[in-house]
């Protein structure tokens, strides 16, 4: 992996918020505080290699991507970043607000909205595009871990310019809770989680604040290190 280290801006509900709690406990890492978090038994209980389920997500802490991570460009510096990150959520805006539910999506379970919200679509795109100036060239090693031959045209445009292909027309945000999952065990480990997911009683998520992610080296989890409320 190279660019290191690397940056990433997400939505993360904040540090007492239920979400989080919920989140952290399944993937077995908080993102605030970068400590271990026990499994939920009822999660071993439907599936014992639970810990191997979620490798993937608890590498990057549970959170919603609005900019993919990045190393940083040349020149560009952390505490700029920061400051690029005040001013964005300075701005005035519309303040997306979702349904969340618990559902698949491309094979693996997430927290994701229950119907589109333009205002987080905006957000998304937004941050894409605000961003932008602090992220390197994409390298043709970068290009081909993306694999383009099984990408659309439009996603392989969006990667060659962007630097990452699920993005504008193509973002769906979604909070992620296990790895891929082949579909025979998808469906008691997805009945589990919804279980566990309406003891929350959380029937709106205002996605109310971006949230600064930083991976040391590649092998570091991704740690919160600052977040900004967004302005309405």
């Amino acid at each position: 992996m190279t660019g290191l280290p690397r940056y990433a801006i997400y939505f993360a509900a904040g540090a007492d918020h239920a979400l989080t709690r919920f989140g952290a406990e399944l993937l077995g890492y908080d993102a605030y505080t970068g400590d271990e978090v026990s499994f939920p038994q009822a999660a071993l209980d439907v599936a014992p290699d639970w810990h191997d389920i979620t490798t993937d997500p608890r590498r990057y802490g549970f959170h919603g991507t609005l900019k993919a991570p990045m190393a940083l460009a040349p020149g560009r510096t952390e505490a700029e970043l920061k400051a690029a990150c005040a001013a964005f959520a300075e701005k005035a805006r519309p303040m997306p607000v979702i349904r969340p539910v618990v559902d698949t999506i491309s094979g693996f379970i997430a927290v994701i909205p229950a119907e589109p919200v333009d205002a987080l679509q905006q957000l998304a795109a937004d941050c894409v595009r605000d961003f932008d100036s602090f992220r390197p060239p994409l390298t043709a090693e970068e290009r081909a871990r993306r694999k383009p031959e099984k990408l659309g045209e439009r996603q392989r445009d969006y990667l060659d310019r962007w630097g990452y292909p699920y993005v504008m027309e193509e973002f769906r945000f979604h909070m992620t809770l296990t790895g891929r999952l082949d579909a025979e065990r998808r469906g008691p480990i997805l009945e589990m989680l919804r279980a566990r997911f309406a003891t929350l009683k959380l029937a709106t998520l205002a996605i109310d604040r971006i949230t600064l992610f930083r991976q040391d080296d590649a092998a570091s989890r991704f740690r919160i290190i600052g977040e900004w409320a967004l302005t309405r």
